[in-house]
């Protein structure tokens, strides 16, 4: 028991280095820190006032995410995805979002989440606002994931969504990037409303394979064209 002892001061920075990952994932996903960027330990450390060795156990966290990269004798820089990582990445939503549609119980399901995420598409989408739209997008797809009712999924997907901004951050033309999917969104949530399950499975499997396919393309041809972005 002894020995435990000596393990408080770590739970304690362990909790504060999660916080510090949270409040940097956030950043990233924001797009304050884009992809390819150094993250300078002096300034953040300073600014959120912990020390250094919280510091890195944040970094080590984000990097465990695929969120940040270390490269030796560089630093911590914001990792730049492949084509081949936001491949993956849409894999990995169809086989999560679509379990969890198709898990779902008898209707009526606890949509409001949903509701508030396409409203505030709308509205951003009304201001011109195209990366509030991929924001509320986003938000739409979490909240659908919430359903299962699962933390560990939650996370998992968490990972996954921030994965996903970082290709984002890097589309030149978000407008026409998210756009369609106002309308798509608009049209899953009324199914769920209504009840069709089965339904709702197919719209959103269609909905993620199109989706993957501009996601996709818009990005190898940003990194096609600037393949200077992140030392690519």
């Amino acid at each position: 028991m002894n020995g435990l002892v000596d393990d408080r001061a770590l739970l304690g920075r362990t909790s504060t280095a999660e916080r510090v990952a949270d409040i940097l994932r956030g950043r990233i996903a924001e797009g304050y820190f884009p992809p390819g960027e150094r993250l300078s330990e002096e300034a953040i450390g300073a600014a959120l006032k912990v020390s250094r060795n919280t510091l890195r156990e944040a970094f080590r966290l984000l990097t465990h995410e695929r969120l940040l990269v270390h490269e030796l004798n560089r630093g911590v820089f914001v990792r730049v995805l492949t084509v081949e990582d936001v491949e993956d990445i849409y894999r990995t939503r169809r086989l999560v979002e679509c379990a969890v549609v198709r898990g779902l119980g008898k209707a009526p399901y606890g949509l409001d989440g949903l509701h508030r995420a396409v409203e505030d598409g709308r509205r951003a989408a009304a201001a011109e606002d195209w990366t509030g739209v991929g924001t509320a997008n986003i938000r739409f797809h979490s909240e659908l994931v919430a359903l299962a009712g699962s933390e560990r999924t939650d996370e998992l997907m968490r990972s996954v969504f921030a994965e996903l901004r970082l290709a984002f951050h890097l589309v030149d033309d978000p407008h026409r990037l998210h756009e369609p999917y106002l309308a798509r969104n608009g049209e899953l949530l009324d199914t769920l409303d209504a009840g069709g399950r089965a339904a709702a499975e197919k719209l959103l499997a269609g909905y993620l394979d199109d989706s993957r396919k501009r996601v996709v393309e818009a990005y190898a041809r940003r990194l096609s064209g600037d393949e200077g972005v992140g030392g690519l």
